[in-house]
């Protein structure tokens, strides 16, 4: 008989089912993407039902396909697009509106306004994180003020809150289940990542019933059993964790100083802080990096609101390309210093800027300037981003002693040998990049008991091509100092 681990790898543009075998190999994969809707002006929200129907369908689809009379999945990981917000009725399992995605600003007035307060202090020391449209809370403050009776159904306990794996966990127990894990608690505004609870004067600030609010368990713990997903019934979800930790988890980042930056529609870098929860003075995320038997590993984080979604603009937006494979033989015919800057602010910028306001833009255009050079402006976009976090992290004294890489885009040679030459520090790929998957089949097999400790876990890492620095010195200052003027241009 052979064994798999089963990972739905729930994110912004499209659903996943991925099969795992115990050594960390996939075996399957199915994906389908749903549509993304954006109903007003830096508005981005997803249909609940869009998100349930591609996870059912990917994971009936991988099952019937792949997994044949003689096999057995142990156990289930769910991983998620992180700060998204769903509200549901706990009698019928309907949204009472659509899920307003992560990339969402429309609270930026309500945050600034919060800030011109000066609430942004007290909220940081105890969430780790910044008032900002981005996280949880002022979302579902959103939902509640503007959805007919929903504020007085939620203070009459009929409805609740969930990040995505609360509202799939919800979904694949028929309404048995609503508990989350702390990563993606962390990620709400409402956690107290000291405590690991929810905090009572966070939920008076953003004036939040706390009946809405799931259970916390471990990253790998229980967290029900499946009955509303046919080929799965009878499997036992056993690890949760948000998207970007689940990716530092599959990355067997583990020691304090290791990190992984992910390049999805976003880009995120995440540093191992071990038990330390260490403020940043630099305007960087302090979250839960993994919970396991009830304690917390923390974690630094930067946050890039956009870099695959930058090469899917440049596809679906402009058409100046038919496939993201397109961009690397165009960017290799491109000189370095071909002297154009996007910087992709199409939702605002993230860290170390946190501007919700600010907003996309093109800049050192000439006469001369053709499809390839803005296409190698959009790949070094994402670089020049992650080079950001990396000052800010040096700034706050914690330089990553080793950076592993995964997500879509590291599939590109010439993206990562940028990224190494702009950071001056060596880019390490994985033999296996579906490292977001891998973190959640690993923290189920770790409950299930198919692992028995994280160093049986860093064993199965396997690096598949390492990028160094060849870059002079001199010429990343220059090519950084031109990003830097593109910024402060906006």
């Amino acid at each position: 008989m052979s064994q798999y681990l089963l990972s739905i790898d729930q994110g912004t543009t499209s659903s996943r089912a991925i099969l795992f075998d115990l050594k960390g190999n996939i075996h399957a994969v199915r994906q389908q993407e749903f549509t993304q809707h954006f109903p007003d002006s830096g508005w981005v929200e997803h249909d609940p039902e869009d998100i349930w129907s591609t996870v059912t369908k990917t994971c009936n689809e991988v099952m019937a396909e792949e997994c044949g009379v003689d096999d057995e999945v142990v156990a289930v990981g769910i991983t998620n697009q992180r700060e998204t917000t769903i509200v549901w009725d706990r009698n019928t399992g309907k949204p009472v509106y659509n899920a307003i995605v992560w990339q969402d600003r429309r609270t930026a007035s309500y945050c600034k306004s919060l800030k011109s307060a000066s609430r942004e202090p007290a909220v940081h020391s105890k969430t780790g994180l910044l008032i900002d449209p981005y996280f949880s809370a002022t979302k579902i403050r959103w939902i509640l003020d503007n959805v007919p009776g929903a504020r007085e159904r939620a203070e009459r306990g009929e409805l609740a809150f969930g990040t995505v794996d609360t509202f799939l966990l919800w979904r694949l127990t028929g309404g048995r289940v609503h508990k989350t894990d702390a990563t993606n608690a962390s990620r709400t505004l409402l956690f107290n990542i000291h405590t690991q609870q929810w905090d009572s004067d966070l939920l008076e600030l953003f004036n939040i019933p706390e009946s809405l609010l799931p259970e916390v368990l471990d990253s790998a713990d229980d967290f029900g059993e499946i009955t509303k997903c046919e080929a799965l019934n009878g499997v036992s979800v056993l690890g949760v964790a948000g998207d970007q930790q689940a990716a530092l988890f599959g990355q067997t980042c583990f020691d304090v100083g290791m990190a992984k930056s992910t390049y999805g529609t976003g880009c995120f870098l995440m540093l191992n802080t071990g038990e330390k929860a260490l403020k940043s003075e630099h305007r960087l995320l302090t979250t839960v990096a993994y919970r396991l038997n009830g304690k917390p590993t923390y974690a630094m984080e930067g946050s890039i609101f956009v870099a695959g979604a930058a090469i899917q603009w440049l596809r679906d937006g402009l058409q100046l390309i038919e496939n993201a494979c397109d961009t690397e033989p165009l960017a290799k015919d491109t000189p370095l210093d071909h002297g154009v800057y996007l910087v992709p602010a199409f939702t605002g910028l993230g860290a170390p800027y946190w501007d919700p306001n600010a907003r996309g833009a093109i800049f050192g255009l000439t006469r001369d300037t053709g499809i390839k050079e803005i296409v190698t402006a959009g790949l070094q976009s994402v670089c020049y981003q992650t080079k950001d976090l990396q000052k800010a992290m040096e700034k706050d004294g914690m330089r990553p002693i080793t950076l592993r890489v995964d997500g879509g885009m590291v599939a590109n040679n010439w993206v990562l040998q940028f990224l190494a030459d702009i950071l001056g520090a060596r880019v390490d790929r994985p033999s296996v990049i579906e490292t977001t998957a891998l973190g959640v089949a690993y923290l189920a097999g770790l409950k299930a008991g198919v692992y028995e400790s994280l160093d049986e876990l860093s064993e199965l890492w396997r690096c598949d091509r390492s990028f160094e620095p060849i870059m002079t010195k001199q010429k990343r200052d220059e090519l950084y100092e031109g990003w830097i003027h593109a910024v402060q241009k906006l």
